[in-house]
């Protein structure tokens, strides 16, 4: 399929666009853009700055993507945003580029869906097949990984970390990391329990969820200091690969601390 650009689109001297690229009416493709075969810019999209988006990804009108990062320390450095596969970003969604106090980088990956005013600050780290509904905010230098779900209207604080099939409620502020499974809600987050109905339709078997949930158990609800309850979950479920993930996640290095459940009793 031929390369097609509406005549009242603006594609600057330099931008590479492969076979099959759709621009729409009043779009502006800055010059160091790169749009894999297949992408599709619906209409009035703006796309600059050092951007790379990958094939069959749509973006939808008065999305603004890769333009300078909010960020005060910015200099003007060669950063970069690269979008990944099969996208879907609809309108008024933001993204920003990296800085040099974060990698350099801002990474999304592929079959992600966001939404409505979605905004990714610059150096986050977005994984694979993740939804972020209407008005979701990355601050700068978040993780969120695969199949993460984030609610509507829910803001992630800088360095926060979401983890593998987590989900975020919506209306939720989001100030320490999320384990892999979690579910959490409230003005200031807190776990309310694990997303088996995202663990369902990933397929996760009966044992592993039925291990997930006891781990959790024990892990948030049980007696003893905290770290001595990581160790004895993990001693507990050597195979067991959800569980094995958790206990990564939460020893790996991470400048905020590990959302908790907001009563035990609840659990």
């Amino acid at each position: 399929m031929a390369t097609q650009i509406h005549p009242t689109a603006m594609v600057e001297p330099g931008a590479q666009l492969d076979d099959g690229v759709q621009i729409g009416a009043y779009c502006l493709v800055g010059t160091d853009v790169l749009l894999r075969n297949g992408c599709v810019l619906h209409s009035h999209v703006v796309i600059d700055g050092h951007t790379s988006v990958g094939p069959r990804t749509q973006i939808f009108p008065f999305a603004s993507i890769g333009l300078q990062p909010q960020d005060l320390k910015y200099n003007g450095e060669l950063s970069t945003l690269e979008i990944g596969a099969d996208n879907v970003i609809r309108e008024h969604v933001t993204m920003n580029p990296g800085t040099e106090g974060g990698g350099m980088v801002t990474k999304i990956g592929n079959g992600c869906l966001f939404m409505v005013g979605v905004h990714i600050g610059h150096d986050c780290q977005v994984g694979n097949q993740v939804i972020m509904a209407n008005n979701a905010t990355l601050a700068g230098h978040v993780t969120v990984q695969d199949f993460a779900v984030l609610g509507g209207l829910s803001a992630v604080h800088q360095f926060a970390r979401i983890g593998r099939y987590a989900m975020v409620g919506g209306v939720t502020g989001v100030e320490r990391d999320v384990i892999p499974f979690g579910s959490v809600i409230g003005d200031r987050a807190r776990l309310s329990g694990i997303n088996i109905i995202g663990m369902k339709r990933r397929g996760l078997s009966r044992e592993e969820i039925h291990d997930v949930r006891k781990a959790y158990r024990l892990l948030f609800a049980g007696e003893g200091k905290y770290h001595e309850r990581l160790e004895e979950v993990a001693l507990e479920f050597p195979s067991s690969a959800p569980v094995i993930e958790i206990i990564n996640f939460i020893r790996a290095d991470s400048s905020r601390k590990i959302c908790q459940p907001e009563d035990v009793n609840d659990l």
